[in-house]
């Protein structure tokens, strides 16, 4: 079932009385933020790992590959790999690096 709709159902079954609506009002609360802790994390882990790719880039001016970061990168979380970086610079920070495209595409920090 689609969050909506169990967020449409929360929503009508809060406005009603009836036996056992703590239980039931707390199981939907449950499922709806079911995942809510584990993407959190994911995007703690994101952010401190960005805090050491945006150091090793601001150390040149010049583009660098995935490749060349991640040599460079130290103090990465654990388990941080080469295409966590990859993914992280063309999804998560993609709005905070400059993408230039190529037979391997590189990235910099906006001037």
């Amino acid at each position: 079932m689609r969050k909506v709709t169990l967020s449409t159902i929360q929503s009508i079954l809060s406005t009603i009385d009836f036996e056992d609506k703590d239980t039931i009002m707390d199981e939907l609360s449950k499922e709806l933020n079911k995942g809510v802790e584990a993407r959190n994390a994911k995007t703690a882990l994101y952010e401190d790992a960005f805090k050491v790719v945006k150091d090793v880039m601001a150390q040149t001016s010049a583009p660098l590959t995935v490749a060349e970061i991640f040599e460079a990168c130290e103090g990465l979380p654990e388990g941080f790999t080469k295409n966590k970086i990859s993914y992280g610079l063309t999804h998560d920070w993609a709005d905070r690096v400059v993408k230039i495209e190529g037979k391997v595409n590189t990235y910099r920090l906006p001037l």
